[in-house]
């Protein structure tokens, strides 16, 4: 058989196919009305992504425009609200990204998969060239093959952008986590000096209270002392007193690191 077709569509919106029938049999016929009718119907289901692709490249162009502001903006001196709002740009920026991408992806990959069976069904016709006449494959590679190069090259866009966005995401969180670390550390040293400033502080307050304990023991010691040579014990009231204060200073002291050790303790089981 010959096929003549010129792939136009005519104002009934109906395209023309003309068949010689050169002793086909009712079955290859069928074969290839049923081919035909395929191949037309795939071309026009890939096709259909075109337009969808030619959109999203102007959109692809201003996301890629802002990205490398964001970037230049990275690649100046750090600062800790200057970071988070970049970030906040470049979240908001790979979801516009990922939203385009849901939204035409399904429909990208459906054309190609078209694409395919075109092929396929060119490849089934086993045509052959008639002298001065194009192909059909010929005509698919000039008019259908430049539109999936165009959606391909979209894709392809899309997926490089997206990594872009997330090898730059990737980069500013490092940073912003290196200042966020770096900032526990100084707040940990403060911490630290408080804490050892406290220590000191209570171990100055526990020699003042040895000290005040003491003298108010040793007060109470002179009193007894004083009573009981009142009452005919021949004490020295003074030795008394001199003998007393390292006794009581140590009884304090050991009396006050007790106290301390088992507040201590408490606070580690709890």
């Amino acid at each position: 058989a010959e096929l003549f077709t010129d792939f136009y569509l005519h104002d009934d919106g109906f395209g023309r196919i003309l068949i010689y029938d050169l002793g086909l049999t009712a079955g290859q016929t069928g074969r290839l009305i049923q081919r035909l009718t395929e191949m037309e119907t795939y071309r026009a289901m890939a096709l259909l992504a075109f337009p969808a692709a030619r959109r999203l490249g102007p959109q692809l162009t201003q996301l890629d425009s802002t990205l490398t502001q964001i970037v230049a903006a990275m690649a100046g001196p750090p600062g800790e609200t200057a970071d988070r709002q970049l970030l906040d740009r470049l979240i908001t920026l790979a979801a516009e990204a990922e939203h385009r991408g849901a939204e035409h992806g399904y429909r990208f990959s459906a054309a190609r998969a078209y694409y395919g069976l075109v092929a396929k069904r060119i490849q089934d016709l086993r045509e052959e060239r008639i002298t001065g006449m194009q192909t059909i494959i010929e005509f698919m590679d000039r008019r259908l093959g430049p539109a999936m190069s165009t959606i391909d090259s979209i894709v392809h866009r899309h997926a490089s952008l997206s990594q872009r966005i997330a090898r730059a995401a990737d980069l500013l969180r490092t940073r912003v986590d290196i200042a966020l670390d770096e900032k526990n550390r100084d707040l940990l040293r403060s911490m630290d000096r408080r804490a050892a400033l406290q220590l000191r502080l209570q171990e100055t307050v526990e020699g003042l209270s040895v000290v005040a304990i003491s003298y108010y023991l040793l007060g109470l010691l002179g009193y007894l002392a004083k009573g009981l040579k009142a009452i005919g014990l021949h004490l020295d009231t003074d030795l008394v007193g001199m003998i007393g204060l390292p006794v009581v200073a140590g009884l304090v002291m050991l009396g006050v690191r007790r106290v301390r050790n088992a507040i201590g303790h408490g606070k580690d089981e709890a």
